[in-house]
């Protein structure tokens, strides 16, 4: 499982340190595509077959399900990490995410996810997240 909240600087090529407690669970070769929120999402080789059977799933003839499979598929690339424990994040994917010099990499069960430090910072504060909210909102997942 991934878990866990780390953080890194992205170096002048654009590369990211991969944290060592999330490496061993997403493996060397990753799949990286635009997020929802704001961010990046990571999966795992399996994971991504996973997600990929599922939108496969989705109807052809909706709309939104169409959106929703471009939306992720198009900017999808695969990352291998390096011998330095870096791995390249795509320009294209840092402007979708506007990922700067600082980054959070959090651990989100099946899947990492790569924030902008800024951001992740603004959505996670205590003006943007109330705990009473998640409580409730969990109760009505039935949680």
């Amino acid at each position: 499982m991934l878990i866990g909240e780390f953080e890194h600087s992205l170096d002048a090529k654009g590369r990211l340190i991969m944290p060592a407690k999330l490496k061993s669970a997403i493996g060397d070769r990753f799949i990286v595509t635009k997020g929802l929120d704001g961010c990046l999402f990571a999966f795992s080789q399996e994971e991504w077959k996973n997600f990929e059977e599922k939108l496969k799933a989705l109807p052809l003839s909706n709309r939104n399900s169409r959106e929703f499979t471009r939306f992720f598929l198009s900017g999808a690339t695969e990352c291998e990490i390096d011998k330095q424990g870096r791995f390249l994040i795509p320009n294209n994917l840092r402007e979708s995410a506007e990922l700067k010099k600082e980054a959070v990499i959090i651990g989100v069960g099946t899947r990492i996810e790569i924030w902008d430090k800024e951001k992740w910072n603004a959505y996670n504060s205590t003006e943007n997240i109330s705990v009473e909210d998640i409580a409730e909102n969990m109760t009505m997942l039935g949680i």
